[in-house]
């Protein structure tokens, strides 16, 4: 790629004049597609695996040092660091004042307490006496919790993309006292190796360069930052996108997500497959706008291919099948072999995926996971105040006292552990994943190249379980049932192994996503066949319990990261709020999942502090267009980006977009109007992109397609809420797939309740007034600014609701 400026790779030589400039279309365009390859370990990172798997898993971790800075933070990133011989700083005053003071540049080190690879860098690096002495000599440092500020990481992260061609963690920048990056790379080494310089001596290097090339090092960091700065701030060039356009995108990306499924093992790419759930959202919208078109042929095409992915990730090893939950990836491209540490972001988008393919299909298969991730959730993720945990490492001992932790240990098997805990049960078992004494890790060469996991298994499920169950000659209820219970059974085994490192941070936007999920799940479920059996993992709560966790989770979030007196929210909190500010995403995420709490729920409370948030326009750009990433309130924090990109998460701009249109379908026509207006001028920003690069983001060209409806569809359920009768059509509301739907719910005998609708849809108080009193509920279904004649049964709504879609169909 062409050079970005002045600093050149560390690895191979110093920087020299600056280079050649991007225009800022194009380096936007160009990040998107680095983001957009298949992420990988970097090349540093590939030569050194060999001798980083034995390091990492087997040297000698030295004993406790002196506690540095760091003892006095709350992160578990930075707290892992706290006895360090590095003499580390939290980014802030006091580190930027001493590198200032002292005239020497700034060492930045961000990571995550779950990721394995900063645990490598740490062990060889960072608690090396020599490596620490050289730190502590010639430069000021500084630790930084992406997941605690992920506005610093966003900086540095988009400046070594930029210049490298990619990213990961840990992410090593080297900064001048004024913040400005000098060079950056990922992963170091502690020594030379491979014909690629080690830690030690990048570190001279720089020194080196430092006092003899400053004046290029910084002319170089400030172009860079300025070429940044405009690229990732557009600004729009109309106020709106034409509608004909938007399904336009959509076609575009599914096309392109189509042309790169793998029709074998599923998935859109290659290895290593990372979960992104925003493309089966956008297949699965698509899927709906074929039906509504009368094109089943086409419809069903691309049902199969999110079918087959979420059925091959759920069979795979990347799902844990005794604890339930998936892990982050598969390092193959089987979903077998994974880097096994757990995310919350994960979870929440995966198990509303699996909800709504249940929904469209019908299949317990895709509810039962659903339910799996959701209970994992429930045991091993929430706290005592319901409040949602961010984070469980891959990594972890593999017996008490042992000296090093290994990836994957808590979750691996032999064949005899399995043999001794499972007694008659253990052959079916073992038939059934895929357990070999010698180990299974063989599916593919890329799943253990370096036989890490020799003798050891992944539990995978290479057929379905039907299948299999009939050539055992039982029922397929007497195999699931034999196959839980010992699933039971090496659970509690599992149990008493050293466990991997939970990251206890509650971080807002986290939260939003999987409260979403718990609350959608908490009526879609209903529709499952009475009298569904469950098997261990999953516990076959009543839906509503659900509802409950989603709830508690919010109720955590707005006592302990809200201040109510500025309607500001925090970014974070252990054992009290961080620092930081609510960013973009907290907000927006946030109120996705309360208006999935009100929609599925009913409480109005809910919906009313989803607008309160909504109001909060921090980050928006009234001239330009969009949403910036943080509030803009913090200068050391040099770039304020509209981000874009769907990735494992989706943007803040995407789900704002979405949030915007869906409140824009419950209020009266002035709000409304106002909450278009923003949407399109939002789109309005990355027009170019969504035509050129749409892949990058698909939950954004879904909005615009939203945005092109005439009218989103209206179902007002009127009644009392308690009533089971009430309950019963809710859950009839939520028994088909409609993105394109917003549920009211409204209890015409609530003072307070028809207050808000009197002064924000005085049509919707209409219509519960007008509703007649002897009947527990009525259901209205509005669209294109008329509605169908009140229902009062369940079956009745969807019997409408379904001839809704057949009439959207006919009429293309």
């Amino acid at each position: 790629m062409a050079p970005l400026a002045a600093s050149a790779r560390i690895i191979s030589c110093l920087p020299g004049p600056p280079g050649p400039l991007l225009p800022p279309s194009m380096l936007s365009t160009l990040l998107l597609r680095h983001r957009l390859a298949a992420p990988t370990r970097s090349p540093l990172r590939l030569a050194a695996a060999a001798a980083m798997s034995s390091s990492s898993s087997s040297s000698a971790h030295g004993g406790p040092g002196k506690p540095n800075r760091l003892a006095a933070e709350h992160s578990p990133y930075l707290l892992q660091h706290a006895h360090n011989p590095v003499d580390w700083y939290p980014w802030g005053d006091e580190a930027f004042e001493k590198a200032r003071k002292m005239d020497v540049p700034i060492f930045l080190s961000i990571g995550y307490s779950t990721c394995h690879w900063c645990h490598v860098m740490e062990v060889e690096s960072f608690e090396n006496e020599e490596v620490a002495k050289i730190l502590n000599d010639w430069f000021v440092s500084i630790k930084v919790d992406r997941e605690e500020r992920p506005d610093v990481d966003k900086v540095y992260m988009t400046y070594v993309s930029a210049l490298y061609g990619g990213g990961g963690w840990p992410l090593s920048v080297f900064l001048s006292p004024n913040l400005k990056p000098l060079m950056g790379g990922t992963y170091f080494p502690p020594d030379d190796k491979y014909g690629r310089p080690g830690f030690k001596t990048v570190l001279r290097r720089v020194k080196e360069a430092w006092e003899t090339k400053r004046d290029a090092l910084e002319q170089a960091g400030n172009v860079v930052i300025e070429q940044l700065r405009d690229a990732l701030s557009a600004k729009a060039t109309s106020q709106d996108v034409p509608n004909d356009v938007a399904v336009v995108y959509v076609d575009t990306c599914v096309e392109k997500l189509a042309s790169n499924y793998d029709p074998k093992f599923g998935g859109f790419g290659s290895a290593p497959k990372f979960p992104r759930p925003v493309e089966d959202c956008i297949m699965l919208y698509k899927f709906r706008k074929h039906m509504e078109a009368r094109r089943e042929s086409e419809g069903q095409n691309i049902l199969k291919m999110v079918t087959h992915t979420l059925q091959c990730m759920a069979r795979g090893g990347v799902h844990d099948h005794v604890g339930g939950g998936f892990h982050r990836y598969s390092v193959d491209e089987c979903w077998h072999v994974p880097h096994f540490e757990k995310m919350l972001y994960d979870q929440g988008q995966i198990a509303n995926v699996y909800l709504d393919t249940f929904l469209i299909t019908g299949d317990e298969c895709y509810s039962s996971v659903a339910r799996d991730i959701l209970d994992y959730l429930r045991r091993d993720m929430i706290g005592e105040e319901g409040e949602i945990f961010s984070a469980e490492d891959a990594d972890s001992s593999e017996y008490e006292g042992a000296p090093r932790k290994k990836e994957g240990s808590f979750y691996v098997w032999t064949s005899k552990e399995i043999e001794d805990t499972l007694g008659e049960d253990a052959e079916l078992f073992k038939n059934h994943y895929y357990v070999k004494s010698s180990g299974n890790c063989d599916l593919s060469g890329m799943s253990d190249p370096h036989n890490e996991f020799s003798g050891k298994n992944v539990l995978i499920e290479r057929k379905p379980g039907s299948l299999v169950a009939s050539k055992s000659g039982k029922s397929v209820d007497e195999y699931s049932q034999i196959l839980g219970d010992c699933r039971q059974k090496l659970f509690d085994v599992r149990s008493k192994r050293p466990r991997p490192h939970l990251d206890d941070k509650v971080i807002v936007s986290w939260n939003g996503l999987a409260i979403s999920a718990f609350a959608r799940a908490s009526q879609i479920l209903k529709s499952g066949s009475i009298g569904t059996r469950f098997y261990f993992p999953v516990t076959g709560c009543h839906p509503i319990e659900y509802l409950q966790v989603a709830e508690k989770a919010a109720t955590f979030i707005k006592q302990k990261l809200y201040d109510a007196s500025s309607k500001r929210l925090h970014h974070s909190y252990r054992n009290g709020p961080a620092k930081a500010p609510g960013f973009l995403d907290d907000y927006a995420f946030l109120i996705n999942g309360l208006l999935d709490i009100y929609e599925y729920g009913g409480k109005t409370e809910w919906l009313l502090w989803a607008v309160q948030l909504q109001v909060i326009q921090l980050f928006l750009d009234r001239q330009g267009g969009g949403y910036f990433n943080t509030p803009g309130e913090d200068p050391s924090v040099l770039l304020r980006v509209k981000e874009d990109y769907d990735g494992a998460e989706p943007s803040g701009n995407s789900m704002a977009a979405i949030n915007l249109i869906r409140l824009s379908s419950i209020f009266d026509a002035a709000k409304s109007e106002g909450y278009k207006r923003n949407v399109e001028h939002l789109l309005a920003v990355f027009e170019t992109r969504l035509r050129e690069l749409g892949i990058a983001l698909p939950l954004m060209c879904c909005a615009a397609d939203m945005l092109s409806v005439p009218s989103r569809k209206q179902v007002v359920l009127v009644g009392d809420k308690g009533s089971t009768e009430f309950q019963d059509m809710v859950a009839a509301t939520f028994s088909s797939y409609d993105p394109n739907r917003t549920v009211i719910q409204i209890d015409p005998r609530n003072t307070e309740e028809m207050g808000f609708w009197e002064s924000n849809n005085a049509n919707i108080a209409q219509m519960a007034r007008s509703s007649p009193p002897e009947k527990l509920v009525v259901a209205h279904v509005c669209q294109d600014f008329k509605c169908s004649p009140p229902v009062t049964s369940p079956g009745a709504l969807r019997e409408l609701l379904n001839k809704t879609v057949a009439t959207a169909g006919s009429s293309v």
